[in-house]
Order: C-alpha cells, then sequence, then structure tokens
C-alpha cells in the first residue's frame, strides 16, 4: 500500500468500511506517538528483562526505598470526573459490535471495550474495534443478526472506558520508521483520536484502563503519552482519566508509586487477580517455595491475595480514589436451574467479600451478573453511596513476605488436566479470532489461559509431585496434551470456536509448557500465527 509519508506504511489494507479509521491525519498523529515515545518503551521492556534477571537470581521484590516519601506523604490524584463516580458495577467484554451493544445496555456502570485479553488480536478486529469504538461514542452503533434481530443502543448506557494492549505488545501491520508500531499506542492512539472531542462535547471524557504494568516507570511512560496526546490535539491537559490494573506482583510494590506518576489523569486501581496470579507464577518461577496449588485452590481469601487487595484499597482510599475489585467470569448455565443458582451465590458471595474489603466497585463479564453485584454493593455501601473513598485504611500493614508467600495446597492430575483443557481449548479460539471464550460454565479470556500454561511450566521445571505421588513429568504433560487434542474438537462441535486450531493450539503449548525457556507472554508467541 502506499505510504502516507515516507516512515510510515501499513502492511494490510483496513477492512471493508473501515478506512476512514486510518485516514492519513490518524496515520500521522500515531506516528507522532511512535517516533516520540518508542525509545522510552523500549528502555523499559529492556528493565523488565533486567528485573527478571535479578529474580530468577535470587533478588526477590520489596516496596523502593527510593519512592518511600511518596508513599509515606499526604497527597491526592486529581478529582473525579463526574460520570466516573458511580463505579459500583462495571462490565467488560471485547469490541465487538452486538457484544458492545449489549454491555452498554446491560444497566452497569462502566464499560470496558477491551482490545487486550478478551480481544484477539487480529487486523480485523483491532480496526473494526475502534469503528465500533467511534460509533458507540457517537451514538449510532447498531446490529443486525442474520435471524433479523436488530441491535441498538438504548437510553441509559453505561461509561464507555478502553483498554488498549499492553507495553510488551506491537500491532505488525503498521510500521513507523520500518519498525511495528506498539500496540498500547495503536489501540490507544486510534480511539483518542476519534472520539476525544466527542466525549467531551457531551460532558464525559477519554477514559482507559492500563494493563500489565510492572512499575511506576511505565506509569510515567503513558502519563508522558497522555500529555503528549493531548496537546497534539488542543485538549486540556488531565482531561483524560485512566484506570490501572494491578495485575502484576512488581507493580503491588508500587501502588502509591503509580498513582502518582498518574496524579492529573488517575481514575484509580483494579485488582487484575487472574493476570496478578500469572504474574506471581511467571516472576517468582525458579522459585521452589513459589509453587501454587490447583487453580481452582488459588482464591481471593488465600492470604497472600487478600494482602494484595488490601494494599490497593488502601492505597487508593489515601489518595481519594477509586479501588476496584475483580472479575466475576461466571455466565447463565441455562441448561440446570439448580447450577445456575449455585453459579450466581458464588458470584454474591464474592462480591460480599469484595465490598466489607473495601472495594468501590467491582467486575462482571455477562449482564445477568449485573443485577447481582449492584444488588451487594447497594446494600452494603453505607448509607446508599456510590463508592466508599472516605473508608481510610490506615490500619492495614502488608509487607513483601504477605505479598510473596504462596499458599499451602494441592497439585493434583485433574488440575494439571483442567490447566491443559482450558488453555487449549482458548488458544484454540484465540487463533480464529474470537477473545472471549465460555469455558466450563466461566466466561475465559487470555489471563486465565496464562495462568494455566504458566503453572504447568512451573510444576514441570520445579519437579512438582501430584498428590498421587507421581512426578509431573515432559511425557505427562505431552500425553495429556494428544489425548486433548483429539477430544476437545468433538465436545466444542465443528462449528465451535477454534474448532479446526486444536492441532496448532497444541503444538504451540507443548512447547510453552515444556520448553526449557519461559516465554513472557502466550499472546506475544500466537501472534505470529494471526492474520
Amino acid at each position: 500500500m502506499p505510504a502516507i509519508d515516507s516512515g510510515v506504511q501499513l502492511l494490510a489494507p483496513p477492512p471493508p468500511g473501515c478506512e476512514d479509521v486510518l485516514d492519513g491525519r490518524a496515520l500521522a498523529f500515531l506516528a507522532l506517538l511512535a517516533r516520540r515515545f518508542e525509545p522510552e518503551r523500549q528502555r523499559l521492556l529492556g528493565l523488565r528483562a533486567a528485573r527478571q534477571r535479578d529474580l530468577d537470581a535470587g533478588r526477590m521484590p520489596d516496596f523502593l526505598t527510593e519512592t518511600r516519601d511518596i508513599r509515606e506523604r499526604d497527597w491526592s490524584v486529581a478529582p473525579l470526573r463526574p460520570d466516573l463516580v458511580d463505579r459500583r458495577v462495571e462490565i467488560t467484554g471485547p469490541v465487538e459490535r452486538k457484544m458492545m451493544i449489549n454491555a452498554l445496555n446491560s444497566g452497569a456502570d462502566v464499560f470496558m471495550a477491551d482490545f487486550e485479553d478478551a480481544n484477539s488480536p487480529t487486523w480485523e478486529n483491532n480496526v473494526r474495534g475502534q469503528v465500533n469504538v467511534r460509533d458507540a461514542v457517537a451514538g449510532t452503533i447498531a446490529y443486525e443478526s442474520p435471524d433479523g434481530k436488530r441491535y441498538a443502543l438504548g437510553l441509559r448506557t453505561a461509561t464507555l472506558v478502553v483498554r488498549p494492549r499492553g507495553w510488551h505488545l506491537v500491532e505488525k501491520h503498521l510500521l513507523v520508521d520500518g519498525r511495528p508500531i506498539a500496540a498500547s499506542l495503536f489501540d490507544f492512539g486510534l480511539a483518542f483520536f476519534h472520539t476525544a472531542a466527542a466525549l467531551i462535547e457531551r460532558d464525559s471524557g477519554p477514559y482507559y484502563y492500563l494493563p500489565k504494568l510492572e512499575s511506576h516507570l511505565e506509569a510515567r511512560l503513558w502519563n508522558d503519552v497522555f500529555n503528549a496526546a493531548q496537546d497534539a490535539l488542543g485538549i486540556p491537559r488531565g482531561t483524560i482519566r485512566a484506570t490501572v490494573l494491578i495485575e502484576t506482583i512488581l507493580a503491588a510494590f508500587e501502588t502509591d508509586e503509580i498513582l502518582w506518576e498518574l496524579r492529573d489523569h488517575s481514575a484509580g486501581l483494579n485488582c487484575g487477580r487472574w493476570d496478578y496470579i500469572f504474574s506471581y507464577i511467571k516472576k517468582l518461577r525458579r522459585h521452589p517455595e513459589s509453587l501454587l496449588p490447583d487453580r481452582a485452590r488459588v482464591t481471593m481469601d488465600q492470604p497472600f491475595l487478600k494482602a494484595y487487595a488490601e494494599l490497593v484499597i488502601r492505597a487508593c482510599h489515601r489518595r481519594g480514589i477509586h479501588a476496584l475489585g475483580g472479575m466475576a467470569a461466571q455466565i447463565p448455565i441455562k441448561r440446570d436451574p439448580a447450577l445456575n443458582a449455585q453459579a450466581l451465590e458464588k458470584v454474591r458471595q464474592d462480591k460480599v467479600r469484595e465490598v466489607r474489603q473495601g472495594h468501590d466497585g467491582t467486575w462482571v463479564s455477562h449482564p445477568a451478573l449485573v443485577p447481582v453485584a449492584r444488588e451487594v454493593f447497594a446494600a452494603h455501601l453505607p448509607g446508599g453511596a456510590p463508592h466508599q473513598i472516605a473508608r481510610r485504611r490506615d490500619d492495614v500493614r502488608v509487607t513483601a513476605r504477605d505479598l510473596l508467600t504462596a499458599p499451602a495446597g494441592e497439585i493434583t492430575a485433574l488440575g494439571l488436566e483442567t490447566n491443559l483443557a482450558a488453555a487449549l481449548q482458548y488458544l484454540a479460539a484465540w487463533l480464529a479470532g474470537t477473545g472471549c471464550v465460555p469455558i466450563n460454565d466461566l466466561m475465559e479470556d487470555a489471563a486465565t489461559a496464562e495462568i494455566s500454561r504458566a503453572q504447568v511450566w512451573q510444576w514441570l521445571h520445579q519437579g512438582a509431585r501430584l498428590q498421587d505421588g507421581r512426578y509431573v513429568t515432559a511425557a505427562m504433560v505431552q500425553q495429556t496434551l494428544t489425548n486433548l487434542v483429539a477430544s476437545l474438537p468433538e465436545r466444542v462441535g465443528a462449528g465451535g470456536p477454534g474448532a479446526d486450531k486444536f492441532s496448532l493450539a497444541g503444538h504451540i503449548l507443548m512447547e510453552l509448557t515444556t520448553g526449557a525457556e519461559f516465554a513472557e507472554f502466550l499472546t506475544t508467541v500466537a501472534y505470529d500465527y494471526l492474520d
């Protein structure tokens, strides 16, 4: 395709009907961001790699001495935006058109449109997702299903927040000066360029969720990007608001510092618990004392996860901003009313735990869970308030040991098979272009697939023993995967997501779980196989 300037090159045409999203002005804006911030992104990724080498060598995470003053001083972030005051119930989902309409109409306070873990980053999905975001902001988004059912926005819709991909990813279809643009800048840049003015005009604003941060320096980079983007479009600094997902073990040690770096743009912190568990396994993978038991046993009432949530709440409430709870991944079980009632009760109990702990809001993955979460937060927040930010948690004292001590529990053959089955089924769907997949009555995204394959790698390479006395071996993993590759396609069905991708997914997963080196992200490895 012809280049917009000598350094900007599209390697694939926009999907039909999406050409104006990647017009010359938008590409020039993306190039501005890429040229200015790519060197610092590369430097920070280098720091990630160096930190991993330190962890492997035995230097465990701790709170930073050089930023003690930031943690101990009294200060606050920017005032709450009016349409982000009430965040009691947030729903998340991919940037697929029908699912976006349903989420915006769900009755939730906030909808997070996800270009990250719930999105398979095909070129089609990424660019069409930008059209869907733009149309949602304009209020014109609509969809007609093959059977003629029409979907459109209702009178009251959730506040829109966009989650771009993380700093470690690239968008391979757009080169700037010969290098793929950072996926973060591609996703953020297009959404901001096409919707910021319209959002401001309707008394809202450009709001974002920031994933996978590992340090306050990465938050500082985002803050610099926000300032440059606002300056380039003539928008006052501080208009953007961003909520950071504390979903890495290293970021947990820098919660105050992350809020400080984004203080003019901050909308709070979220406990991204599934990715957090993945990060714990990944970062401490060389440490036998950090082995986690079966994934089903790693619940939020485990001491190391309870400490993490309390740390996030304390930091947010000291700084005058929201602390948001984690995802309820359950989905309606229509085939069995009794099982459905049990699933809803699990959600209710989880949300009661969160609100009593001090969270100001929570996440759900399906519209049917919105009323359950809303009822819990309405009943337990003081005086029917939209949040409990004034509830300071100065009594909370969290140490490095609290965050790092692994819970006890068994590793079982069923846990091994469950991990491999979930990762295999999700990866097959992801390779087929679907990033949000119902598996075993849960809505799974990339985070749970990452936990599953990371656990298997660590169990194998640390010589873990199963409850029945057997050691986890490469042969055991290979045989289990072989059996699953043979059996799962029939269970999914010929029309199921990824039905024709199980062989490829099994090949990728075998290397990810048994290879000598740990791949930092499943999605960076599998991205090479996407169009």
